[in-house]
């Protein structure tokens, strides 16, 4: 029987990777004291910040939102002067309705003045 011997060539090897100095993590330098104050710090900024914001966002959502007194005089205030802009736009528009009428009427008396001017 035949035997087939098949040389397979090396790997290459990689160069030795080089050793950097270790830099301790902020946590193993440090007393685990140190590390705790200056989490609930910044919850505590975290907190102070954001529950305002958070508030007005949960009453927003709610539909509960406080309206400034002084916003909804100026409001108020709007809606009467609202009130008298329609009126003051109805009676104008009665009085183009008088003043078209006018015109016709002094129109139609013109008429035969001019009819018996053109005829002399």
């Amino acid at each position: 029987m035949w035997q087939v011997v098949v040389q397979v060539p090396e790997p290459p090897t990689l160069p030795p990777i080089p050793d950097f100095p270790h830099t301790p993590a902020p946590w193993e330098v440090m007393p685990p004291a140190v590390i705790l104050l200056i989490t609930l710090a910044v919850l505590a900024a975290g907190t102070i910040v954001l529950w305002p914001l958070m508030r007005a966002l949960g009453r927003r959502i709610e539909g509960k939102v406080v309206a400034d007194p002084a916003l909804r005089q100026e409001v108020e205030d709007l809606r009467a002067r609202l009130a008298e802009v329609d009126q003051l736009q109805h009676r104008v528009m009665e009085l183009e309705e008088r003043v078209d009428f006018t015109e016709r009427l002094l129109a139609q008396q013109r008429e035969p003045e001019r009819l018996r001017q053109g005829e002399v």
